[in-house]
């Protein structure tokens, strides 16, 4: 027999929305874990790599538009992870991403990895912008406008 979960994927991220936040559903598959059947902690970060992009993209700002109109990419200056619990095979898993800072270069942000509501890793991430050549260039005033606007 199926079990339903509480609360659904759609519901929380209208509540997460409503809040500034975006959620990203992942189900957990063979390849994220490890030999001992929780997920392998590095592939967190891919995770939460999913979750930063999809909450840029809803703002308008995907990464193929970012290099080819503005010569622009994100990088990861810094990353703090706290690992709390694991998640395991199938498990249904929420990465909830918001926006706490946004500078001329830098974006923080805060994303927790939930399975049904309760934390799995929380990370503390800096973003800052650079060119393809790897320097750092300010973003667009626009770009900081609509970020600033989503922040905690």
């Amino acid at each position: 027999m199926l079990m339903k979960t509480k609360i659904s994927a759609k519901e929380t991220d209208k509540t997460a929305r409503a809040a500034g936040k975006h959620v990203l559903p992942v189900r957990v598959y063979y390849e994220d874990t490890d030999a001992a059947g929780v997920v392998y902690y590095a592939n967190y970060l891919g995770f939460a790599e999913r979750g930063r992009t999809e909450l840029l993209r809803e703002l308008g700002a995907n990464h193929h538009d970012l290099k080819a109109n503005h010569n622009l990419l994100f990088a990861v200056k810094k990353l703090v992870v706290d690992y709390q619990s694991p998640a395991r095979l199938d498990d249904l898993i929420e990465v909830e991403t918001e926006v706490t800072a946004c500078g001329a270069a830098t974006l923080d942000m805060r994303q927790i990895i939930r399975h049904e509501g309760k934390p799995l890793a929380v990370m503390a991430v800096t973003l800052v912008t650079i060119s393809t050549e790897g320097k750092v260039l300010r973003m667009p005033k626009e770009w900081r406008a609509v970020l600033r606007a989503r922040c905690i």
